[in-house]
């Protein structure tokens, strides 16, 4: 898989926020990518180096209309990525914190 298929967006939230003081960056990534598939697109798109990295799948939410449950919206896989100590931190959340 190419690295920007692999990454499709960050992932921006006020946890995420406080993470980025600690080299956490939160990612929605594609549903098959592993956690070495992902270490390596980030390494590769960021140019840093990746200490670590946690995945989870969050589960759509169902959609009301009218007070009826009409569908669910789409499910996603994040990927909270963990820089090691001696890694620059990734330019473009630096102007975010």
């Amino acid at each position: 898989m190419e690295a920007n298929k692999i990454i499709i967006k960050p992932l921006l939230s006020e946890k995420s926020y406080s993470d980025i003081a600690n080299k956490k960056y939160w990612f929605v990534v594609d549903k098959s990518a592993t956690k070495t598939q992902v270490k390596q697109a980030v390494e590769e798109i960021f140019g840093v180096k990746v200490a670590s990295v946690n995945t989870s799948i969050t589960a759509g939410k169902p959609k009301k209309r009218q007070g009826r449950v009409t569908g669910h919206t789409s499910s996603i896989k994040k990927a909270i990525v963990t820089l090691a100590k001696d890694s620059k931190p990734i330019a473009f959340f630096e102007s975010l914190s």
